[in-house]
């Protein structure tokens, strides 16, 4: 199969920026300096951290058959797990390869046909992404104050009162190019939104929707829960605030999407969020790599013996569990 361009850049940029992060992280704090924040660490915040993670993978898979039941298909849990762990590690290679991968798993193993697969993957990214605007806009209402002080401080107010009347007057404007025109652009822009609506209002629509909604609530609760436990690690990170809890979990969750797995960003990101509140350099990038490299390394695990079971599994079992 030939590559293009456009398929080079997208699989050698992401990791070329990967590279750059690491290295620029690494001069923000040298090697020496985070192997002592790694042995003075507190490893029982660390493994529970990775526990909490663990959990919320664990209700993904779960979560998963509830979509797939409406269409008549009942995979095994076991299918679904790997399959879930199986994106994760992909994705550290090719960006988005996993989802791709997944919906090829259920279409190998559990004879569901890959676009029915792949929309309910679609569908809950989309389930995802309104769970993290909820996220942020709670940190908004309970940093407010914080917030709008800092860009006070930063910023001159009236350019930043300009700039938040020209953003919204350039929303509409935009939102009715795009319903009036027919561009291909604006019919595929329109596409897309409503599709994300129908994805979103078909959740409501789900047999075991409210089952599906808690364990979509309970899957970032535990994503929360993980980063703070396992900022507990460092002792120089003792009395953080919820605020930058928060701003730095909405950061790092970002940063995911910039490299592959938000390798080099991922640190990056929480020094960002972190330095808004005044917390220290050094420290900040040490979680940041401590709480990259123990949901990397779990990620690693299950992932690489996920791949390696999943033949075995559906050769031996006939049945689910």
């Amino acid at each position: 199969m030939k590559l293009n361009t456009r398929s080079i850049l997208k699989i050698s940029l992401p990791l070329l920026l990967g590279v750059f992060l690491v290295w620029y992280s690494l001069s923000k704090v040298s090697i020496e300096e985070l192997l002592i924040y790694a042995k003075k660490a507190d490893y029982t915040w660390i493994i529970l951290g990775v526990f909490l993670g663990l959990l919320s993978h664990l209700s993904r898979a779960y979560r998963w058959r509830f979509q797939l039941e409406p269409m008549g298909y009942h995979i095994k849990l076991g299918n679904s797990i790997m399959a879930v762990f199986a994106t994760y590690l992909i994705n550290y290679t090719i960006p988005r390869a996993g989802e791709v991968a997944r919906a090829s798993i259920l279409t190998n193993y559990e004879d569901v046909p890959f676009e029915k697969g792949f929309g309910t993957i679609v569908a809950e990214r989309i389930a995802d992404m309104i769970v993290m605007l909820g996220i942020i806009a709670i940190t908004l209402f309970l940093q407010f104050d914080f917030i709008y002080g800092f860009l006070i401080e930063k910023f001159d107010p009236t350019k930043i009162v300009v700039a938040s009347v020209m953003g919204v007057l350039i929303i509409i404007l935009f939102s009715r190019f795009i319903k009036k025109s027919n561009s291909k652009i604006a019919l595929k822009i329109r596409t897309f939104v409503n599709g994300l609506i129908e994805g979103a209002l078909s959740i409501f629509k789900m047999k075991k929707k409210w089952t599906f909604i808690f364990h979509t609530l309970f899957i970032w609760t535990m994503y929360l829960l993980m980063f703070y436990v396992t900022s507990l690690s460092i002792s120089e990170l003792d009395g953080i605030s919820v605020g930058a809890i928060l701003i730095g979990f909405i950061s790092a969750s970002f940063s995911i999407a910039a490299t592959n797995g938000g390798i080099g960003s991922y640190p990056l990101a929480i020094y960002a969020a972190f330095s808004i509140f005044g917390i220290a350099e050094d420290p900040s990038i040490a979680f940041g790599w401590i709480m990259w490299a123990s949901q990397t390394l779990m990620i690693i695990i299950f992932g690489g013996l996920s791949l390696v079971y999943l033949p075995i599994f559906n050769r031996q079992r006939t049945k689910g569990f």
